[in-house]
């Protein structure tokens, strides 16, 4: 452990442990940070160090390269959480490093509606909001309030949901993550309704059973391209033929073509290979480029 580092620090840490692609190289170095103290002093460490730092969640909508990163990676871990009941209405701060799905079922049994369809959702809360997630009728951006963060590796502001600049999978924050020293998202606070929680599990159960049927087993990071308006990725990508196309153990799904799937010995290289693919044929064919909604490291 690094001097005046109080938090563990991994050296050469394999990705493929983080992802759930299960594949990429190594990090140089690798820390899970569980407080903003922390998170602030592996920030000032990296600085210090002049090492590039990346956040990131539970790498559920990650690809990292086989050649690995030269820098720090780290995962934000708080997962403290407090509701304030309003009468017919709460008001939810949780911190980034929650379940995302976990935290919609246990909002659920409690009789509070808002993040609902999230059920089944890979990955946390601070992934959710940088990435404005969704599904199922509902996304982030419709029911986050503000959103505490970690500017310039020091500086701890509220911005408020108008401030993200959400679109659809986009927000401001994520078009920040390619700087040297990105935001952390700290913790998130969500407006809640009260609901029956009979009719709240009932509709949770109808989207678990439709995600089973879509979801192709093996590892994959779900939808690698964001839907074009008014059509499908995994339309187009089937449209073009390339369903169930294979490079090395990575595999366009043939029941989902918007995923890749690792079939136990898949390379980063084969899966950017595979996304390479789509892309060029999908755009030759119909003129549309897809756009990634994973984020390649």
């Amino acid at each position: 452990m690094p001097a005046l580092l109080s938090i563990p620090l991994r050296t050469d840490e394999p990705m493929a442990r983080h992802t759930s692609w299960r594949v990429g190289g190594l990090a140089r170095y690798y820390a899970e940070p569980a407080t903003p103290a922390e998170a602030i002093a592996l920030a000032t460490w990296a600085t210090d160090q002049q090492l590039p730092l990346i956040w990131i969640g539970r790498g559920t909508n990650l690809l990292v390269r086989d050649e690995g990163f030269a820098g720090v990676i780290a995962v934000y871990r708080g997962q403290r959480w407090e509701l304030h009941d309003q009468g017919e209405s709460a008001e939810l701060w949780i911190e980034a490093g929650a379940p995302m799905a976990g935290t919609a079922r246990r909002l659920a049994a409690m009789g509070w509606a808002g993040l609902e369809w999230a059920e089944g959702l890979p990955g946390t809360v601070g992934g959710a909001i940088v990435g404005n997630a969704g599904c199922y009728g509902g996304n982030v951006a419709g029911q986050l309030i503000a959103a505490e963060l970690l500017m310039n590796g020091c500086e701890r502001v509220e911005w408020s949901s108008n401030d993200l600049a959400y679109t659809y999978r986009e927000s401001i924050l994520k078009q920040m993550q390619h700087t040297p020293l990105p935001p952390l998202v700290l913790a998130g606070r969500f407006r809640l309704q009260r609901a029956d929680p009979a009719v709240l599990t009932a509709r949770m159960a109808a989207i678990a059973a439709e995600r089973k049927q879509k979801t192709p087993a093996g590892s994959s990071c779900g939808s690698v391209f964001k839907n074009p308006p008014g059509d499908f990725a995994g339309r187009l990508i089937e449209a073009v033929g390339l369903k169930g196309t294979r490079i090395g153990d990575a595999e366009i799904s043939p029941l989902h073509a918007n995923y890749i799937v690792n079939h136990g010995q898949a390379r980063a290289a084969d899966i950017l290979a595979l996304i390479d693919l789509a892309r060029a044929t999908v755009a030759e064919r119909f003129g549309i480029t897809l756009q990634l909604e994973v984020r390649i490291i």
